[in-house]
């Protein structure tokens, strides 16, 4: 039409939408198809063992010798075990405790590991050599006869003091991340390493911040990355571990039922009930499976030189 104007040359020009990194990342976490599929798994799994037996009320040293060895039916959707105890309801409490380990020990290997990694990352000199050659002195020591042999020392002296449960967690937990902290530690120290001699760190130098300021405002958060993706392969092997001392009778008592535990009770039925084992080794198995396949997202989102 003559005289107006074209729509075109009126309209304001788009504005780039801005978007924060942790948005981004959350972004291409999400085209990662394995690994958006476990979170969400895990979620479940992790609600499931969190808010099952507020629903699912059977008891877990309910006994009924009538019903020993039975596979699932609608009474027991898993079955039951040797003394007819309901292995769902068993299920859903070990749950609680597994996944609690495997979080409360990467907890602990993870502020250990950063502790000493920041240190000697910031420090130059004797420090730095002392701290690897810890960590070095740690990453040679066998960890599976060492959780053996220390469980056996303190097993009896914190179940007096703390009770049998919380003794024995504290115990595992503390076993557990204190020998998993060392790939921690060596991986923040390369990237305070590489972190150091960025331009942002050097003009935060060159304006007076102390090297606390430096390390807790700059450095570290542009370390966090790695230690994230760390920080769900410990809690995948925490959880093998404490399933592993229970397997071996070394872990929680037999009255609470880990998954571990459960494990360790079927072994001698395996040839008529086989649903014992089954289903607590499938538990242990997705839980495990979705924990690294969401580590491997991470691994993706958070580096950004690889294209999603």
């Amino acid at each position: 039409m003559a005289g107006s104007t074209p729509a075109s040359a009126t309209a304001e020009p788009r504005k780039p939408v801005s978007t924060s990194p942790w948005a981004e990342a959350w972004r291409r976490f999400k085209r990662h198809r394995l690994a958006y599929a476990s979170l969400w798994l895990l979620g479940i799994l992790s609600l499931a063992v969190l808010l099952g037996p507020l629903v699912y009320k059977i008891g877990i040293n309910d006994i009924d010798f009538t019903a020993r060895l039975k596979g699932p039916s609608s009474a027991h959707p898993l079955g039951t075990d040797d003394l007819g105890r309901d292995l769902l309801a068993r299920m859903l409490y070990g749950g609680r405790i597994s996944l609690a380990v495997g979080v409360a020990a990467m907890l602990t290997g993870i502020v250990i590991g950063v502790v000493v990694g920041a240190i000697a990352g910031i420090s130059r000199g004797w420090v730095d050599a002392f701290l690897m050659w810890l960590t070095d002195l740690f990453l040679s020591l066998p960890q599976l006869p060492l959780l053996l042999l220390l469980i056996f020392f303190f097993r009896d002296p914190l179940k007096a003091v703390f009770g049998p449960e919380v003794g024995i967690f504290l115990l595992i937990v503390l076993v557990i991340g204190g020998l998993s902290w060392m790939p921690v530690a060596r991986l923040v120290r390369a990237q305070f390493f590489s972190l150091r001699e960025k331009e942002f760190v050097e003009a935060a130098r060159a304006l007076g911040a102390s090297t606390q300021r430096q390390v807790v405002r700059h450095i570290l958060p542009n370390a966090i990355g790695p230690v994230i993706v760390a920080a769900t392969i410990n809690i995948a092997a925490a959880i093998i571990a404490e399933s592993t001392l229970s397997f071996l009778g070394l872990g929680f008592p037999p009255d609470i039922p880990t998954w571990g535990r459960i494990l360790n009770d079927s072994r001698d039925y395996l040839d008529i009930a086989v649903h014992w084992a089954m289903f607590p080794g499938l538990a242990i198995f997705i839980a495990v499976l979705t924990i690294n396949f969401i580590g491997d997202g991470l691994r993706d989102a958070l580096d950004p030189r690889r294209v999603l």
